[in-house]
């Protein structure tokens, strides 16, 4: 479903574009008393919050390509043409059909995974590792561990288990009978992961960190992506591993993770996209778009505005802190 939506609106994406830079001359309809062209098309949607957005990518995603794009090899490109195709051919659907629906070709589309390509790679091209930035990565990081668990559905399923394994149950066993993670249950429950491991729920991993070597956990929840459903798992820890007091031995790892938070900032990411643009000179020619990029472009009275909102909410909080102790200093007087 996740890659039909992808493709759904990459097809929005390309439809306006075609509105956008066709001549308005070419005819969509024709009926008896008229005709619909495409500039009738393009004045009638070129207003609505969904065109703005998709002019808004668009521009962003053009100036990336001509900065970056060089930086795109054709095998990248093939490669998440081949991991989408895979992925739409895999929940049932037609991939070609599925293009088709979106008003994309294979070319189209190709076109579309290199702009995006070319995005991530001047984020990453802005992206400088402080060691600041380690350290943050350093307080949540946690080295790979091995371990077993075993996932079921209900609370009280897992409570069952427990208890047989408490009584001397065979883990292994007991996870390959009762265990509903696919992935591991054919091998015992035996997994590996560490602090920036997706596959396992942060609770599990929560938990999991703090068992010794043969340590098995009480029942753990945790929830899926959506929030809704539940799923509670036991987990037996099998070699666990303190990373110690000393950075250096997982300083490429850390600096992964570093890189990651980093793309992941949204106020990162904010400054970049700015940046970019201000150099590539974005001027708007349609005075329907006119106020298009205000929000993507901060000059230096928006990064002063933003600067003197933190300073007044600093100043506001210390003020407020500062009435509360003299309050509580009077109390106390009044008390005495």
């Amino acid at each position: 479903m996740k890659k039909k939506l992808i493709l759904a609106a990459a097809g929005a994406f390309s439809v306006f574009a075609l509105a956008a830079c066709s001549g308005g001359s070419q005819d969509i309809a024709t009926m008896k008393g008229g005709t619909i062209s495409v500039d009738d098309f393009y004045n009638q949607v070129k207003s609505s919050q969904q065109s703005q957005q998709i002019v808004q990518q668009m521009i962003v995603y053009k100036v990336f390509d001509g900065k970056y794009g060089k930086d795109v090899s054709n095998k990248e490109v093939q490669a998440k043409y081949d991991e989408s195709k895979k992925s739409i051919t895999d929940q049932g659907a037609n991939f070609d059909d599925q293009l088709k629906q979106a008003g994309l070709t294979e070319k189209s589309y190709k076109e579309q995974i290199k702009q995006g390509l070319a995005y991530q790679a001047g984020l990453e091209a802005h992206v400088k590792i402080t060691d600041a930035d380690l350290k943050t990565a350093w307080e949540a990081f946690h080295p790979e561990v091995e371990a077993q668990i075993i996932q079921v559905a209900t609370e009280d399923e897992s409570k069952e288990i427990k208890k047989q394994l408490t009584d001397g149950g065979d883990f292994a066993k007991i996870a390959k009978e009762k265990s509903t993670d696919a992935a591991s249950k054919k091998d015992g429950g035996k997994v590996k992961f560490d602090s920036q491991t997706e596959t396992v729920p942060a609770q599990v991993k929560e938990a999991a960190f703090k068992l010794k070597d043969g340590e098995v956990s009480e029942p753990i929840q945790a929830t899926d992506a959506t929030g809704y459903q539940s799923s509670y798992f036991i987990v037996k820890m099998v070699k666990n591993k303190e990373k110690g007091n000393d950075m250096a031995p997982y300083k490429k790892e850390l600096k992964k993770i570093a890189e990651t938070n980093k793309l992941s900032d949204q106020t990162f990411t904010q400054k970049v996209i700015s940046d970019e643009l201000t150099e590539a000179n974005v001027k708007m020619k349609d005075d329907a778009f006119s106020g298009l990029m205000s929000n993507l472009i901060q000059t230096k009275d928006s990064e002063k505005s933003k600067d003197s909102s933190k300073k007044e909410k600093k100043d506001s909080k210390s003020k407020d802190s500062e009435k509360s102790k003299d309050s509580s200093s009077k109390t106390e007087e009044s008390s005495k």
